[in-house]
């Protein structure tokens, strides 16, 4: 029987005919596929991605392990966040699986939220869809140990635009503001946001 390899993603924004974010969407690619397969040639996207013939925003997916399984084209619908809860867990998610079952069991403990901030070992780290930045004082700061290290967070950290920094809940009345942050969204800040701890 051949080993079972785990399939990775990878979600890309094309906007207008333009795809986004690729240099740090190629580099993730080549480290995951690196580190889990042990191979050291690489794939080169942008000649495997077909830019959309229809304007708009689409979502690129994909799908690869040492080699592409396939690539999908999605009309880009976003997710409305309104209520984030907080739910404490020892997931390990370095890499961009597509099997997500690990993190949808996690959403399934709090129903009632759109998304969940994953706390682990204390600290924030992201939620379910996207990394997340706290502001204070003038800074957005993102969590110095995220589940997963995202593109478009990779994008924002090289730029100055956000600073690391361990966030724990208890310190959450120090921030004034919170963000999602993901190849899709972008930076979003949240303007009507509420945070919940859950038991």
């Amino acid at each position: 029987m051949p080993i079972q390899r785990p399939l990775l993603l990878e979600t890309i924004k094309i906007k207008e005919g333009v795809i986004c974010n690729l240099p740090y969407h190629q580099k993730r690619m080549n480290y995951s596929r690196t580190h889990l397969f042990q191979t050291s040639s690489t794939i080169d996207l942008a000649s495997k991605i077909t830019i959309p013939s229809q304007k708009g925003i689409f979502r690129c997916r994909v799908l690869y392990a040492q080699t592409i399984e396939s690539i999908q084209y999605t009309p880009y619908t976003p997710k409305h966040i309104n209520t984030l809860h907080i739910v404490s867990s020892n997931i390990e998610y370095h890499h961009k699986y597509a099997n997500r079952e690990v993190l949808d069991s996690l959403l399934s403990l709090s129903p009632q939220a759109d998304d969940i901030i994953i706390e682990k070992d204390g600290l924030l780290t992201d939620t379910t869809i996207a990394n997340i930045a706290f502001f204070a004082k003038g800074k957005w700061y993102t969590p110095k140990k995220p589940l997963l290290e995202g593109t478009m967070r990779a994008k924002l950290l090289d730029k100055g635009m956000l600073h690391l920094r361990d966030i724990a809940k208890k310190n959450m009345e120090d921030y004034t503001h919170v963000a999602l942050i993901n190849a899709m969204v972008g930076f979003k800040v949240l303007n009507q946001m509420t945070i919940k701890q859950i038991k």
